[in-house]
């Protein structure tokens, strides 16, 4: 790992030692459930919908409910149409194929409709353990600023090079390190720059200045 890797590491765990998913869950597919509904939406957001969502339903119910049923209650979350279909659908194959389950299995979870790479990522790093990194728009957008990969990257190339700059077994945690800082700090709209102890090697400061 070279020296700005390091001070990466160093200065997050300063900020954000003990970081964890902000999403609320108490079963495993509520934390599937709440992923899906949270592409292009807060963790905030997302948090509330759910609140009311699994005081209403169980997963027997959810996937037996309506998609104007479910669309009433994520209509806030956007793509409340797609991701009420989704959802009922997750709810259907989880009963049926996998007796309620969350799998540990990359395969299975990306066939289910709504579930990407970064959406699985999530749910086996916070499941299972597994070491990944989910590249959401705060991990991209404070990757390319650190210049940790480039403005063309896609997601899946930033998460790649992310994988390969820093240890396996730093993975998940920085993850949930980089969502925090890039939502709280590192802002797509005023960030806070000048308290920030990575600006001399962001790219995106130096512009700026």
């Amino acid at each position: 790992m070279k020296d700005k890797e390091q001070k990466i590491i160093e200065y997050m765990d300063e900020l954000f030692y003990n970081a964890t998913c902000e999403l609320n869950y108490e079963k495993d597919y509520e934390l599937l459930i709440a992923t899906v509904l949270s592409a292009q939406c807060t963790d905030k957001r997302v948090n509330e919908v759910t609140k009311v969502l699994w005081e209403k339903y169980s997963l027997e119910t959810l996937s037996k409910a309506s998609n104007k049923e479910i669309e009433t209650i994520i209509h806030s979350v956007g793509s409340y149409t797609k991701k009420a279909a989704y959802l009922i659908e997750i709810a259907k194959r989880l009963i049926k194929e996998q007796n309620k389950i969350v799998p540990n299995d990359r395969e299975y979870l990306e066939s289910l409709p709504g579930v990407g790479r970064k959406t699985c990522n999530v749910v086996l790093s916070n499941i299972y353990n597994v070491p990944a990194i989910a590249v959401d728009t705060h991990v991209e957008r404070v990757s390319k600023r650190l210049s940790l990969a480039y403005q063309k990257d896609t997601v899946d190339k930033v998460e790649k090079k992310l994988m390969k700059k820093f240890p396996k077994e730093k993975w998940s945690k920085l993850h949930h390190q980089l969502v925090l800082f890039g939502r709280y700090i590192c802002k797509a709209i005023k960030p806070e720059c000048e308290n920030c102890k990575l600006k001399e090697i962001c790219k995106y400061y130096q512009k700026k200045k």
